[in-house]
């Protein structure tokens, strides 16, 4: 229990744990930790909507455990999900949270746990379908059921859960998720990145003002996946979603997919870790000029990115477009941003419904000018724009466009 709770602690970073006391008995035992949120993007996220505070301002989760000692436990049995399957124990916790005045509030749910003969912990969040009114905060929700499988020794995580439909209302505002479904492995690499995949489903989400619904979205679905292959980055993304209540477009349902081919492992492990340093960092300029170094090393290696569909469809017609860029290897000692606009090659396709163009363009003189100017050419029911990049020349519908000497 010591090795998890320990590897969790050193995984995360933004997060405390500390044992507040355990109880050891002959077949099982009684535990309590308490985390504590420290730093990171979680709190930045929480200090943006709530105001300033600090960490020592935030709530703090407490968990409590019934520990059942394995090889077989025994003692599980006069519980909820006791099991006699081979193990090195099997828990049950429950949470409460902790603020800074003293109150506590119990958090609904339970999570069951077992820690097999490996020292791989499963666990497994459960949580009926309830509501609760509080300060006039009127909050509901659907059932929810996540496990998460985690190995000490490898650093692998495996999730996969489901959480039932989200509701709050509070005087006149409102917001409401449907149900969320997602599933994924995440695996550590020598480089500092982790690797792995996941897939993830959303509900309706909605917000409303005054018993009128002000935005949102309908499902939204995500999808992707990385690994490293002979020292290089591989990874693909896909996105799809529809925007609701937008002004003048009403709905946009957006369909998005996104390939990384190549990219150096232990260069783009660097920038990562910079990237991270850098937020807390007492001399940022100092840090950026060692980010900046790991960037050009990073570029100077080559790789693809290929945004390779980007529709947008409106009620007047979908928008597609698919960009590419290919960026060629160079001596890493020698490499400069001056020299980057040379060594790449991309591509643009873009096709727009020529009923959008043309309503767009009426009274808008840059639109007006994008097509007087061969930027936009009609073709069919449509508008497109064919641009390329190659060894710093600009083409753009078969026309070469100048690049000012500045950007060389």
């Amino acid at each position: 229990m010591d090795e998890n709770l320990n590897w969790a602690a050193t995984e995360s970073g933004e997060v405390m744990v500390t044992s507040e006391n355990f109880t050891r008995g002959w077949f099982s035992s009684e535990g309590q930790h308490r985390i504590e949120l420290q730093e990171g993007e979680l709190l930045t996220a929480l200090q943006a909507l709530a105001g300033p505070m600090s960490a020592a301002e935030l709530p703090v989760l407490i968990i409590n455990t019934h520990l059942d000692h394995g090889l077989i436990p025994v003692t599980s049995m006069s519980r909820d999900r006791g099991s006699l399957a081979p193990g090195l124990g099997s828990a049950i916790s429950t949470l409460r949270v902790e603020f800074p005045d003293g109150e506590i509030v119990e958090v609904p749910g339970t999570i069951y746990s077992k820690v097999a003969l490996d020292g791989s912990l499963l666990s497994n969040y459960v949580l009926e379908a309830g509501s609760r009114n509080e300060d006039g905060v009127v909050a509901s929700w659907g059932p929810v059921d996540v496990e998460v499988e985690t190995d000490p020794s490898s650093g692998e995580v495996v999730y996969d859960g489901t959480i039932g439909a989200l509701a709050f209302e509070t005087g006149s505002d409102s917001m409401s998720l449907g149900s969320l479904t997602f599933k994924g492995r995440k695996q550590p690499t020598q480089y500092g990145l982790s690797v792995g995949n996941l897939s993830m489903q959303a509900g309706e989400f909605q917000t409303g003002r005054a018993g009128m619904r002000v935005g949102g979205f309908n499902d939204m679905g995500v999808e992707g996946s990385t690994r490293i292959d002979a020292g290089d980055v591989f990874g693909d993304a896909t996105m799809r979603m529809t925007l609701r209540d937008l002004p003048r477009f009403g709905e946009m349902s957006i369909d998005l997919a996104m390939t990384l081919a190549g990219a150096d492992a232990a260069a783009l492990g660097r920038v990562q870790e910079g990237l991270e340093d850098l937020e807390g960092s007492v001399d940022p300029m100092a840090m950026y000029a060692t980010v900046e170094q790991d960037l050009k090393a990073l570029f100077a290696s080559g790789f693809e990115f290929n945004v390779e569909q980007l529709n947008l469809a409106l009620p007047q017609g979908t928008v597609r477009s698919q960009v590419r860029f290919s960026f060629g290897e160079a001596d890493p000692a020698a490499f400069e941003w001056t020299s980057l606009l040379l060594s790449t090659t991309a591509k643009l396709d873009l096709a727009i419904p020529a009923e959008l163009v043309e309503t767009y363009a009426q009274g808008n003189p840059q639109a007006a000018m994008a097509i007087g100017g061969g930027y936009l050419v009609k073709r069919g029911d449509d508008y497109v724009t064919e641009a390329e990049l190659k060894k710093g020349l600009l083409t753009v519908n078969g026309a070469p466009i100048p690049i000012p000497l500045g950007a060389l």
